[in-house]
């Protein structure tokens, strides 16, 4: 063996020895999202609304703080709130955040889902770039601000387009409603929006 094998070879050595950076655990935690809402979009017409919403139910149980994005949007009277009201929101809010995405992902067409791995750290949180490219169709950013809770990064708000904030455009577009008729007309509104988006037959499993 001539001595630039050799050195080739022992080159190679170290490099597979050297171990690769770890991912960051929020990237992490958004790719394991990605990959499960890809495989869900795959085999979607297969499984038919019932079936989506139902394998999305742990992905976004894994990957959301429901009740962290709830409380941000009901706002400062959460606090004075029975903790019947609070459960009823909480379940309405994850079962909508559910609908959404088993009505509005149904079926795969080329989707392409990326992840930038250079997480930006914002005071105890944590945001995560990410781009949606449609087939045909032009990019578009979606960057997740996640918090830690119980040893877990998850998201607590998404800004579409890189800037518009989801939890202060549902803390806008329900002010009213909680304004008029409290936590019960705020939870049959949310309900009313996830009925329209899956035809009103599929229920949480819980």
């Amino acid at each position: 063996m001539t001595w630039w094998r050799q050195a080739a070879l022992v080159f190679a050595l170290i490099v597979s020895c050297v171990p690769a950076r770890a991912a960051d655990p929020a990237a992490d935690r958004i790719q394991t999202f990605y990959n499960s809402l890809l495989d869900t979009m795959k085999r979607g017409p297969q499984l038919g609304m019932q079936g989506r919403f139902q394998a999305l139910e742990p992905a976004v149980d894994a990957t959301f703080d429901i009740p962290a994005m709830i409380q941000f949007i009901v706002g400062p009277g959460w606090n004075a709130m029975k903790d019947g009201d609070k459960t009823s929101l909480i379940t309405a809010f994850r079962r909508m955040t559910v609908a959404n995405y088993a009505a509005n992902f149904t079926n795969y067409g080329g989707e392409q889902f990326t992840v930038d791995p250079n997480v930006q750290q914002r005071g105890p949180d944590k945001l995560v770039q990410t781009t949606l490219v449609p087939k045909g169709d032009k990019p578009i950013p979606l960057i997740y601000r996640m918090r830690e809770a119980s040893g877990a990064w998850k998201i607590i708000d998404v800004f579409l387009n890189g800037y518009v904030s989801e939890l202060s455009t549902r803390r806008s577009d329900f002010a009213s409603t909680l304004a008029s008729g409290g936590a019960p007309a705020l939870v049959a509104k949310m309900n009313q929006l996830s009925d329209g988006l899956l035809g009103g037959s599929t229920k949480s499993s819980k």
